[in-house]
């Protein structure tokens, strides 16, 4: 009987000494990086976001600045918004906070040839027509813009909305 009891002591006595070599290792790397990790975080975290990796940046464009023939202007809403109002010409590209556009949808902008890319979404905040628009920009697109206040802006200015 006492057999059990010494492995389990033995397995108990080698994860603590894994647990505190692994701790050790961890707090040296992270005084050896220029740019230390806080230990404890100073504000909270920002999770529903894109990797910053792929993030590059873009720059807002008033609605009324829109030029939908020079443009390429893609919907970053979800397909149901799409469908219930979107600007007539705009292209469908949701845009998804957990994972990234699509490969085939980035392509196809890239190939478009237009010297403007114009991104529209849900104008709440965070915008997810500013997201993708930082997305496809931290992709090699260039010109690439964002409506400052997404469909709702929009919406207000097209002919026949209230106001």
């Amino acid at each position: 009987m006492s057999r059990p009891r010494h492995w389990l002591v033995t397995v108990g006595r080698d994860a603590a000494i894994v647990v505190v070599v692994a701790a050790a290792l961890a707090l040296g790397v992270n005084q050896a990086r220029s740019r230390r990790l806080p230990l404890v975080a100073r504000e909270p975290y920002n999770v529903l976001v894109p990797c910053p990796d792929t993030v590059g940046s873009a720059a807002p464009l008033a609605p009324s600045a829109l030029a939908p023939r020079g443009d390429l202007v893609i919907d970053a809403r979800s397909p149901d918004d799409y469908a219930a109002w979107h600007l007539p010409g705009s292209r469908s590209i949701p845009f998804d906070y957990l994972e990234p556009t699509a490969p085939a949808h980035v392509q196809a902008v890239a190939r478009s040839g237009v010297r403007r890319v114009v991104v529209y979404g849900d104008g709440q905040a965070p915008d997810s027509g500013q997201e993708l628009a930082r997305e496809l920009a931290g992709r090699g697109i260039r010109n690439v813009f964002f409506v400052a206040g997404g469909a709702p802006a929009l919406r207000a200015l097209a002919p026949g909305a209230r106001r």
